[in-house]
């Protein structure tokens, strides 16, 4: 399996996705490069087009043969060389870019990414590792019991930016119902209280454009992490180029869209009633008699979606606590670690005073 390191035409150095300019630079003659440029240069950063020909050309046989194959190594390291010093780079079965921990190139995993797992569409960073930073410790502001290991600077240099795999669900949903709305009107005159009731036939029917309801596409990924960091603006996709993905980390999925047809589908289908629903008039109840939802033009795409990572072990349970942080938006979320010792000195500084208080004033009672 090839490895694939987008080199600079100028000096040979390894080229770099930029996300504050949305070009490509050269960390060591500092040149800039447009995706059109690149493309010209490094022709293995274009869409493959006859690749894409070529899979479906060969059929399902060879694509069951491709996924067979890539299932049975997802679970074992592999090895590989870097192109730029030679080194043996080590990965695990879903690693699709990374680094050499040598020369700190970076590197794309060119065969994880090609045929049936190629992905349709990138989103590149947009927000950059300073940028990244400056929101993770805006974000620890407020978080007073954090360890300070959590946000020491050697622990934020290690905060990755990962392409996250997702799979992306389109459809068109035709929704109806019927039912029966009922008004309701009261008044009083002397001692008698009159009720007025009206019943309506309510009928209601829609179609809806679905697009891009995202799904992680990674085992190993917190799914508490890979959601928490949601919503992604797909509008700003591209078709995959593997030049996004030189100077970040990538993975590739390991999960199939069927495991998640049964349950986007169901999520969206309640969405579509509850629309239907939420367009009827203002009556004091409804009884709804039928109601039906269809889907068609359903469509699966595969995307790689941009997110800042920084995880940390505690040093006595073990336990894994994590930053991640939107690669586009600057959403954040996480699972932050507390730090008991800070916890007892905040304990202390605010009871014993009072303590202190109240012993004074019950003395001189």
């Amino acid at each position: 399996m090839a490895t694939v390191s987008i080199k600079c035409p100028n000096c040979g150095g390894g080229l770099q996705f930029d996300p504050a300019a949305q070009d490509y630079e050269c960390e060591y003659c500092l040149s800039r490069f447009t995706q059109e440029e690149l493309e010209k240069i490094a022709p293995e950063t274009r869409p493959n087009q006859e690749e894409a020909a070529y899979e479906e050309k060969k059929g399902g046989a060879g694509k069951r043969e491709d996924s067979a194959a890539g299932q049975a190594g997802m679970e074992n390291a592999v090895v590989y060389t870097c192109p730029s010093c030679g080194a043996e780079i080590v990965t695990d079965g879903t690693t699709a870019a990374s680094f050499c921990f040598y020369c700190q190139n970076p590197v794309i995993l060119q065969g994880r990414l090609q045929g049936e797992y190629r992905p349709d569409y990138v989103l590149p960073f947009a927000i950059d590792k300073e940028k990244a930073t400056e929101i993770f410790l805006q974000w620890l502001k407020k978080k007073r019991f954090v360890p300070s290991d959590f946000y020491a600077p050697q622990q934020i240099e290690k905060m990755t930016g990962v392409y996250f795999p997702y799979w992306l669900y389109s459809c068109q949903v035709d929704g109806k119902l019927a039912g029966e709305g009922t008004k309701l009107r009261i008044w009083q005159t002397g001692n008698m209280q009159y009720t007025e009731t009206q019943k309506y036939d309510v009928s209601r029917s829609g179609t809806m454009d679905i697009a891009h309801v995202p799904r992680n596409a990674l085992k190993k990924a917190d799914k508490k992490l890979a959601e928490g960091v949601m919503p992604f603006d797909v509008s700003a996709m591209k078709p995959f180029s593997m030049g996004f993905l030189s100077g970040f980390f990538a993975e590739k999925r390991d999960m199939e869209q069927g495991r998640f047809q049964e349950e986007v589908e169901q999520e969206i289908r309640g969405f579509a009633a509850d629309s239907l629903k939420n367009s009827i008039g203002s009556y004091n109840s409804v009884n709804i008699r039928n109601q039906e939802t269809r889907l068609r033009n359903k469509r699966w795409e595969y995307a790689l979606l941009p997110v800042w990572t920084l995880t940390y072990r505690e040093r006595k349970t073990g336990d894994i606590y994590y930053f991640a942080c939107n690669g586009q938006s600057g959403k954040v979320c996480g699972r932050l670690p507390v730090d008991t010792k800070k916890l007892w000195i905040f304990f202390a500084e605010i009871f014993l005073p009072l303590l202190a208080v109240l012993l004074a004033a019950g003395y001189f009672i």
